[in-house]
């Protein structure tokens, strides 16, 4: 009686241990299951952008909807610039409300590379690592996984982090140096929101838009912003101002083994709803949501459009020349 009375003993404190405690695979196919399963669901985050010493910090609110509908909203928290990443029947569009602008894109956006926000990106993040690793740490699931981010050969891998109840909470993206580079948190998630077709349409996004910022608009460059960053043996070769009937633009171009051009031209507010077709792909470059194409990337930043572009130049290395296009950078 005594030798079964010990045996249950042991058996119920090895349950109790045991219960606590899952195992990667129990995690992992458990999240998938949540989230492959999802008709729809709605995030509120903040997410924060490493820049060398600077930091661009986000209000992000995702929606989701099946039949591939998704709405990103990005809000720069320093200046309150919001831009909408929008995807529905029509394609995948860029909305800047302040400016009553649309940019369109032909592209494969969200699935052509790692989305630190979007829930179906980081189970496809896992799933194609087939040496993930996992922990368990404080009460906190840990997954550590290779990213796929084509035009930022800097960032190498991310750790997913969930709590007790597998519910997303962190994502931090690392460089080679195990550096955070990207850090998302999650303030909210609710699997099972419901959403109309309005809530996914273009325009209907830009008219109920209401945004607090202040649009910065110029209708001149006072100060050129020069790149921090030059490829090896490139040289700046010439620096050329042309007029234009609403403002001017500066067209900077670079010689040498790897040359390119940079443009800054100055923008207005659409007096109406403005749809730009644009060649490339929407990825968020430091303060703003960017175009980025094998040849070329462009943005809006404090009212002012810059274009980079290079015939012999990779995107990656137009990207590191872009990134070092901030307020921090060079002027004259």
């Amino acid at each position: 009686m005594k030798k079964k009375l010990i045996t249950f003993v042991l058996m119920c404190t090895l349950l109790i241990v045991g219960c606590g405690k899952l195992s990667s695979d129990d995690v992992v196919g458990k999240i998938t299951d949540k989230v492959n399963k999802a008709k729809s669901y709605y995030i509120e985050g903040e997410m924060d952008i490493i820049n060398n010493e600077d930091v661009y910090s986000y209000d992000v609110n995702v929606s989701y909807k099946d039949d591939d509908y998704y709405r990103v909203s990005l809000t720069n928290k320093s200046n309150n610039h919001e831009q909408i990443i929008l995807k529905n029947d029509d394609g995948v569009y860029v909305l800047t409300p302040s400016l009553n602008k649309s940019f369109k894109f032909q592209s494969e956006w969200p699935y052509n590379n790692s989305q630190v926000y979007l829930l179906q990106s980081l189970i496809n993040d896992i799933e194609q690592d087939d040496e993930y690793k996992f922990e368990n740490k404080d009460d906190t699931y840990i997954i550590s996984t290779k990213v796929n981010y084509p035009n930022n050969n800097n960032l190498k891998s991310q750790k997913i982090y969930l709590n007790d109840d597998l519910e997303f909470s962190e994502v931090h993206v690392l460089d080679k140096s195990g550096t955070p580079q990207i850090k998302m948190k999650f303030n909210k998630i609710d699997m099972s929101p419901s959403f109309d077709k309005k809530h996914f349409d273009t325009e209907e996004n830009l008219q109920s838009s209401i945004t607090e910022e202040e649009v910065e608009t110029t209708s001149s460059i006072d100060n050129t912003i020069y790149p921090m960053y030059l490829p090896n043996e490139t040289y700046l070769e010439s620096e050329d101002t042309i007029k234009k009937d609403d403002g001017e633009r500066l067209i900077l171009t670079f010689a040498g083994e790897n040359p390119f051009m940079i443009v800054e031209e100055t923008v207005s507010v659409s007096d109406e709803f403005e749809e730009i077709p644009t060649i490339g792909e929407p990825e968020i470059l430091t303060d703003t949501v960017a175009a980025i194409s094998n040849n070329s990337i462009s943005w809006i930043s404090n009212g002012i459009e810059y274009y980079v572009s290079s015939d012999t130049l990779e995107s990656k290395e137009l990207v590191d020349i872009a990134k070092s296009l901030t307020v921090s950078a060079l002027e004259k």
